[in-house]
């Protein structure tokens, strides 16, 4: 029993008629006949009672008749899914996003794709610092990054998200939580509260710019997430300096204070070069045709490019 007989023997038992079966199929009346008595040679049962004037389903053809349906609507059903997944317009696709990403970045990436992609599945896994967000891209655990670059390892491409200036979280009554910017040179003599993975990135653009401020920080405490950071400044354990996405993050007993020296830190997504997904490739280009990403951005170097470039 083929495809093609189902909807054959669908079309004369809809019209009761061969000849106006005949013309819904674009197709002559003998060879539609000859189909009919194939599919009732092959089922071993008579499907339709033929008369001159008309033609009527047997007991078995009714029965044939829902399964033809059924079949039938599972076939398109498949293909119309096959044809989304081609297009891209369907699928699922794995994120990872840094912490501070899932709190301003994430939601906007997540309503592009609602709108824009409403077949697609995003599953999503925050609090993943770059470094193991590069290591799950390359291993093929998530498919889009949100992390900050550079890019460490090879097979990978990036665009900008966002530049955001640093920012310094201070206890409340901390001396210099007013309103007024502060200059790094200001925070020679404090302690400083940083990521603890070894090789954060934003730990390495507070590094670079509190040098070129003539100092280098002061460790006192370490801490894996950005929640805990600002509660031990909030203790009064020590200062952080963090991306603005920081502002996001809301805990009693925590100010942040603009800095007045001119330094950035990137915000990129991420992928695979190699990965085909077509819903990957459409994804990327709502992304850019919304805004969420920079295209033609060096991401080589997160000091490189100044803070008035595009955001």
């Amino acid at each position: 029993m083929e495809i093609r007989q189902l909807r054959y023997f669908v079309a004369v038992a809809q019209t009761r008629h061969f000849g106006r079966a005949a013309e819904r199929l674009h197709m002559a009346q003998s060879p539609l006949s000859q189909a009919i008595r194939q599919l009732e040679g092959e089922v071993g049962a008579t499907l339709f009672d033929r008369t001159t004037r008309r033609v009527e389903l047997t007991a078995a053809g009714e029965s044939l008749l829902s399964d033809a349906l059924r079949i039938l609507a599972s076939v398109e059903d498949a293909q119309r899914r096959v044809t989304l997944v081609a297009a891209g317009s369907t699928g699922l696709l794995r994120v990872g996003a840094t912490g501070l990403a899932a709190f301003r970045q994430v939601p906007r990436l997540a309503r592009i794709a609602a709108r824009e992609m409403p077949g697609l599945v995003l599953r999503f896994q925050p609090d993943l610092l770059t470094p193991a967000q590069e290591l799950a891209l390359v291993e093929d655990r998530i498919d889009l990054a949100v992390l900050r670059p550079p890019l460490r390892r090879t097979g990978l491409s990036a665009r900008l998200v966002s530049r955001e200036r640093l920012v310094l979280a201070v206890g409340q009554g901390h001396r210099l939580a007013g309103e007024e910017p502060v200059g790094l040179a200001e925070l020679r003599d404090e302690g400083f509260v940083l990521y603890s993975a070894a090789d954060s990135a934003v730990n390495a653009v507070v590094t670079q710019a509190c040098l070129g401020a003539g100092f280098a920080p002061r460790q006192v405490h370490q801490a894996a997430e950005s929640s805990t950071m600002l509660t031990l400044v909030a203790a009064g354990l020590g200062v952080a300096l963090l991306p603005e996405s920081a502002l996001a993050l809301r805990v009693d007993g925590v100010r942040y204070v603009p800095v007045a020296d001119d330094v950035h830190i990137d915000l990129a997504l991420a992928w695979r070069c190699d990965d085909r997904s077509p819903a990957l490739a459409r994804l990327l280009e709502a992304l850019e045709a919304n805004g969420f990403t920079t295209p033609d951005v060096d991401l080589a170097d997160p000091l490189a490019v100044p803070l008035g470039g595009s955001r």
